[in-house]
């Protein structure tokens, strides 16, 4: 069902149904620790925990677009991204202090930004619509368009150093750099089908689905 929050305490080997209080469809979770997490969604929707996930209460983001990407960078600074259905608007909201107010910062971009990550408080990421990447050096003050050299949807970008960092799409793309996102190389993913997010365990260990 839409609205669906499910939680383990036992590594995946049963999941219960946390209570979200919306029937919005839910696109990325974030916790900052044990206690306290965000979920966003359709809607504008964010929905934030301080119990761990026993009770969900909605947060007011001022949109009502798509909302499909939540990173935190210490317990009270976070930013979100999305945009609207067709793909041509591009939203960054950012709250500091802890989700109770979020800003809307113009991204520069009419592209809608699927994906959001920060290397560190200052330098952050996010991707999304026709290979649109953009770089913050400055918390989200100002963001620099970056040429990606392809025109697919991104959907994820990871950051696992300074320099060295992975963004993943449809039509099987793969992207890294190594100078911290000025150029962009495409690798071989041996797959046509949309790669939806990345992760990274270690420099050398990494996961697409």
């Amino acid at each position: 069902a839409s609205g669906t929050i499910r939680k383990t305490t036992n590594g995946g080997i049963t999941w219960v149904e946390q209570n979200s209080g919306t029937t919005n469809t839910l696109n990325n979770v974030f916790f900052v620790d044990t206690d306290a997490g965000y979920v966003v969604g359709q809607n504008g929707t964010i929905l934030k925990t301080t119990n761990g996930g026993a009770n969900w209460i909605s947060q007011t983001s001022g949109t009502i677009n798509y909302l499909f990407s939540i990173y935190f960078t210490d317990s009270n600074t976070g930013y979100v991204v999305g945009g609207d259905y067709y793909g041509s608007t591009g939203i960054i909201l950012k709250t500091i202090d802890g989700g109770a107010n979020w800003s809307n910062i113009n991204s520069g971009s009419y592209r809608t930004l699927y994906s959001v990550f920060f290397l560190n408080d200052k330098t952050g990421y996010a991707v999304g619509n026709h290979g649109t990447i953009l770089r913050t050096p400055n918390a989200g003050a100002y963001w620099e368009p970056i040429s990606s050299g392809v025109y697919y949807d991104l959907f994820s970008v990871i950051f696992k150093s300074t320099n060295t960092g992975f963004t993943v799409g449809s039509g099987g793309t793969i992207l890294k750099t190594i100078n911290g996102g000025t150029n962009w190389t495409v690798l071989q993913s041996g797959t046509l089908n949309s790669l939806n997010s990345v992760y990274f365990t270690s420099s050398t260990t990494g996961y697409i689905v």
